[in-house]
């Protein structure tokens, strides 16, 4: 069996799989750009940390949670900061 496949086809091909593939990444990049909100249970397994300490970095302002709907929900761009090493905010060191 052969097959022919002319240089045209072949470059709008790759034309194709390119173009294909850039709009996946931008999706995948505008995707982990939007942000995310996490439980309080959700947070507290996610920074493998207590209640009480939860409690005590939203009194130091270390990671402040926002009131939606009557409940608390953390920024995962604040979860992400702490789980990288970053111990400041606000100008408050843990």
């Amino acid at each position: 069996m052969q097959v022919s496949i002319s240089l045209g086809d072949l470059v709008n091909a790759m034309r194709q799989l390119i173009a294909e593939t850039r709009h996946e990444l931008e999706q995948t990049i505008a995707d982990s750009k939007a942000e995310t909100y996490l439980s309080r249970e959700k947070t507290m397994e996610t920074l493998d940390i207590s209640s009480t300490t939860l409690w005590r970095w939203a009194q130091m302002g270390y990671l402040i949670p926002l009131n939606v709907g009557g409940k608390h929900r953390y920024r995962m761009s604040d979860i992400k900061r702490i789980m990288e090493g970053d111990n400041t905010q606000k100008g408050v060191a843990v």
